[in-house]
């Protein structure tokens, strides 16, 4: 598929017209990533908008002790960045790919240009930023609260929502999570999930396999008292 077509495909770009497509096209590289590469660290910083147009990118910090702590996951279609005018809460967390990526990105000065031309692109903008803190702000709030249990609920039915793929019943989180990433999201063990993990399969809320975890979302759900 080519460029265009990715471009189309953000979120922020869906409702622009060819011309502009094009436009950013013209000014934004697009690479290739493999799993496990590090774009950015705390001190490699760089300001700019990025697009993501194919596979998973995961967001987090390392406290003083030397601990992951991931404060987000993004998928295809989904912008980050920071530029004056704007954050995206970015500029000081490390941010690595989950999977094969395809990555655009548009330079600081170019992307304010265009965006004054399109005010229209202005208010869709800050949509999303306000759809992003959003959603990092009620899942901040849900991990600030409950037991062990109750976080990984609220994460799995986030990431579930986000990023599942229904299969009868269940859906399958498309990410490959291991027991000791879902530690480094709540803030826990790797050991005292695997018990939480373990008890909410017995339950049937859950399915586990190598790397994989499928949700049965109302009984999630209810569980939590959506």
């Amino acid at each position: 598929m080519n460029k265009l077509w990715y471009l189309s495909q953000i979120s922020l770009f869906d409702a622009l017209p060819m011309e502009d497509l094009m436009e950013i096209d013209k000014m934004s590289p697009m690479v290739k990533l493999k799993k496990g590469e590090l774009i950015q660290t705390p001190d490699t910083f760089r300001e700019g908008l990025y697009m993501l147009k194919e596979g998973k990118l995961k967001l987090y910090k390392i406290n003083a002790e030397g601990k992951q702590f991931i404060v987000s996951i993004l998928g295809a279609g989904n912008v980050f960045g920071e530029v004056d005018s704007f954050s995206l809460g970015t500029r000081d967390t490390f941010i690595e790919t989950m999977e094969n990526t395809i990555l655009c990105s548009l330079d600081k000065d170019q992307f304010e240009r265009f965006l004054i031309e399109r005010p229209h692109l202005a208010v869709k903008l800050m949509k999303e930023l306000s759809a992003l803190l959003k959603d990092r702000d009620a899942m901040l709030a849900q991990l600030a609260l409950g037991d062990v249990r109750e976080k990984i609920l609220h994460l799995l039915v986030a990431l579930a929502g986000k990023f599942g793929i229904a299969e009868e019943n269940f859906h399958k989180i498309d990410i490959p999570l291991s027991h000791q990433e879902i530690g480094n999201m709540i803030g826990s063990t790797r050991e005292t999930v695997t018990v939480a993990l373990n008890e909410l399969a017995k339950e049937h809320v859950i399915k586990t396999g190598r790397m994989s975890i499928h949700v049965d979302l109302e009984r999630a759900k209810n569980l939590l008292q959506y």
